[in-house]
């Protein structure tokens, strides 16, 4: 066999190293670094050396630098030239270039046994016991940021799922019913449970639904897209044409959580001779269309569900019909104890004085005696501290969100609409 040459790389030689690299593997381990990195290094002249025998790249090594520290990307081997001194022969040259670029300290991250490996520690790199690779993969591509971009979606911040406080009872049936089937959708397959595409969340104004839908984004990783109706109308269409051209750009993102809040506004009963008639037959299509593939769900959160078409609801069209009531107890406790920091309050007082408050609520209360204690360090040159009487004086003169009238006429919509 004839001895190889090695030298930089140049852009003709992407096609021959891409191959290679497809051969080269000796574990079944995905690599650490992507192909997609490897490219990117290489395209973004990054040193990186390839051996050639004859006219045929036979190996070659990716680097990527960043400040004073390089990470060796890949190390790839044709399978006719393993066990020779290539390997190393490489880093030894791609070492050169980068120790003359000031790079300090090189790394690489290997799958046990990969190729490159015993190079590696021929060429005295130490290899780190004790260490564990932590890796999260996004799910929004360079290819579909730009559509999310366009439909005013992102990816929520995590931890959401965790900031919504309380409501036990809520969130241990939306984790069951809703996440757990769609974030390990192989096991739910192999028990026969199909991952739900669309669920209803239905409730008093003011109960937490929209931060619901955007906490289940953010549980699953995906991004979330709002479908607002006024907008989706004023693109002078009209709201149907509006409705088919929004969804028809979801088919584009791999996974996503639409959301439609208040959507008894494009879903009410169809009138005879009314424009609603065609606005809910669109709907009614886009969604079934919407739940053709996976990796996709729609939620939709209404005030009024019972002035919901019958159709919207129908089963074979939306998977779960959910109640988001007021906070519980326990939800109020953690809501108060959000806005607390700092405070010596009978919190379970103020629990108990604020049965019936929505998370808004709360938040207002809490907004307005931290205003007026803030007041009060400003007019006395201290620094003044809220007392549980003055959050019981501010709850006692609000106006709760929620009138007995709506509490009645939620519980009779639980037992007519709910599916769960």
């Amino acid at each position: 066999m004839d001895g190889w040459a090695i030298r930089d790389f140049v852009r003709e030689d992407l096609e021959s190293v891409v191959r290679l690299d497809a051969s080269s593997p000796t574990t079944s381990d995905r690599p650490v670094f992507a192909m997609s990195d490897m490219v990117a290094g290489l395209l973004g002249r990054h040193p990186a050396v390839v051996a050639v025998a004859g006219d045929r790249v036979i190996g070659a090594a990716v680097s990527r630098v960043d400040e004073d520290r390089a990470w060796i990307l890949r190390i790839s081997l044709d399978p006719d030239w393993r066990g020779l001194g290539l390997g190393s022969a490489l880093i030894s040259e791609l070492e050169y270039r980068l120790l003359a670029k000031g790079v300090r300290r090189l790394s690489a991250l290997l799958p046990d046994g990969e190729t490159g490996a015993a190079a590696l520690t021929n060429s005295g790199f130490t290899a780190r016991a004790g260490i564990t690779y932590y890796e999260k993969v996004g799910t929004v591509s360079p290819r579909t940021a730009a559509v999310l971009a366009r439909l005013g979606g992102a990816v929520p911040p995590a931890g959401l799922w965790k900031q919504v406080a309380g409501m036990t009872k809520e969130k241990t049936l939306i984790e069951r019913r809703i996440v757990l089937p769609l974030s390990r959708s192989v096991l739910a397959a192999e028990h026969g449970v199909t991952p739900p595409r669309a669920v209803v969340l239905f409730g008093p104004p003011g109960t937490g639904k929209t931060t619901f839908a955007r906490a289940i984004a953010s549980r699953l990783g995906w991004p979330f897209v709002e479908l607002f109706p006024s907008r989706l109308a004023s693109n002078g269409n009209g709201l149907a044409a509006g409705i088919g051209e929004m969804f028809g750009s979801m088919s584009e993102l791999d996974h996503v959580v639409v959301f439609i809040d208040e959507v008894e506004e494009v879903a009410a009963r169809r009138r005879p001779g009314s424009g609603s008639v065609g606005v809910v037959n669109e709907l009614l299509k886009s969604i079934v269309g919407f739940r053709e593939r996976a990796g996709r769900l729609l939620v939709c959160a209404t005030n009024s569900v019972r002035d919901l078409d019958d159709a919207f609801l129908r089963h074979g069209r939306f998977d779960y019909v959910l109640p988001i009531g007021a906070p519980d107890a326990e939800a109020r406790y953690a809501l108060w104890e959000r806005y607390l920091v700092g405070e010596e309050v009978d919190v379970p007082a103020l629990v108990a004085a604020s049965d019936g408050f929505t998370p808004a609520d709360v938040a207002h209360a809490a907004r307005m005696v931290a205003q007026t204690i803030f007041e009060c360090s400003i007019d006395t040159g201290g620094r003044c501290h809220a007392k549980t009487d003055d959050y019981l004086a501010v709850i006692g003169g609000m106006r709760p969100t929620l009138t007995p009238d709506m509490l009645d006429a939620f519980t009779m919509d639980i037992d007519r609409f709910a599916r769960s």
